[in-house]
């Protein structure tokens, strides 16, 4: 393996070897506490701008599946591409066992043009980033690269699609806007058979004079402050009163959208182990997450509530409105990796509709 050196912006270097691509990326440093899912993971247009660490230490045993489409869509993976700048690992493992993979993760990276690291201490470099905060880094292997802030630029612009996209089922149809939206979310409203226009980021569905039953607003990279398109359009689409459900990001720009406002956490929430309380039930669920900013609680207008918080740092994880159909969860419902503890949020959406 080629040499290869991690260094991060407060001048940390640590070397390790390459086996990704042979060049080198910069990002965002964060870290996923998951034992299983990095087809997944890698694909989440979520992790767009952003270096990825694994912590689990053995990664690539069970290999990459192939490519295989149903209605269009990504069986096996979030989206087309791997997403990440770069990853971050402990230990790679070059063979692979699995009945369904096709290909080492080595080679997936490789093809799709993305660097990565092995041989790093990945419980050392998290414990760095638990105490500092999230950090920009590069995977440095021949040429050198300059850093790169990811929040300063709108990602949802870059990972979304380009024009709308429609998805026949049923006769109940919803908008869902995407902005970076994982393939899970589409398969999901399928099975439910909900037909789905997939629209743009910043496509104004109410100038275009779209028919629809309800609203989605998706997953997605990025500070969602920037995303002032998307968020004015929400804003526009609330005076309807039609249901409104939002994920991740979605969650944010609902927010947004009331005029409360958002904030980065100190190193975000990516794992599929995150316990989340229904304040309303008591019930703790078992979540997938992956993001990094988070509503400001004392920022809620009048009309909304928490529905969901974090069991270990008491964020909020969910909104709804009091009296209206809107409600939204911070984690993924979806899973894809990670506990499908509760999907029936899609099932509670459709009823509404």
């Amino acid at each position: 393996m080629t040499e290869a050196k991690l260094v991060l912006k407060d001048g940390t270097t640590l070397s390790g070897q390459s086996f990704g691509a042979p060049l080198s990326g910069a990002g965002e440093v964060v870290f996923n506490t998951s034992m299983v899912g990095y087809p997944e993971a890698l694909t989440d247009p979520s992790y767009s701008g952003q270096i990825l660490t694994l912590t689990y230490p053995l990664i690539g045993n069970y290999g990459v599946g192939g490519s295989c489409k149903v209605d269009g869509i990504e069986k096996r993976f979030e989206s087309g591409k791997i997403q990440v700048k770069g990853l971050i690992v402990s230990e790679y493992s070059e063979e692979f066992s699995h009945w369904d993979s096709r290909k080492t993760l080595g080679k997936w990276l490789k093809e799709e043009g993305i660097p990565a690291i092995t041989g790093i201490d990945t419980r050392a470099l998290t414990q760095k980033i638990r105490e500092h905060g999230t950090i920009l880094g590069k995977i440095v292997i021949k040429e050198e690269v300059e850093f790169y802030d990811p929040d300063k630029d709108i990602l949802a612009a870059q990972v979304s699609i380009k024009k709308p996209k429609l998805y026949k089922r049923g006769k109940k149809k919803i908008i869902a806007i995407d902005c970076g939206m994982k393939n899970n979310i589409i398969r999901n409203f399928l099975e439910r058979n909900i037909t789905v226009l997939q629209v743009p980021w910043n496509y104004d569905f109410l100038e275009a004079k779209e028919k629809f039953d309800g609203i989605f607003i998706s997953n997605g990279p990025g500070d969602p402050a920037m995303l002032n398109e998307t968020i004015g359009i929400v804003k526009k689409a609330m005076k309807l009163k039609k249901p409104i459900f939002g994920i991740c990001l979605g969650c944010q720009i609902m927010a947004l959208a009331t005029g409360a406002k958002t904030y980065k956490l100190k190193f975000g929430h990516r794992a599929q182990n995150q316990p989340c309380i229904d304040v309303e039930t008591g019930h703790c669920y078992i979540t997938s997450q992956n993001h990094g900013f988070a509503i400001r609680e004392k920022s809620l207008q009048p009309g909304w509530k928490v529905w969901l918080r974090n069991a270990n740092d008491n964020t909020i994880e969910g909104i709804k409105h009091k009296t209206l159909p809107f409600f939204s969860a911070q984690f993924h419902p979806e899973a894809t990796p990670g506990p499908t503890d509760t999907v029936h949020f899609f099932d509670e959406f459709v009823k509404m509709l």
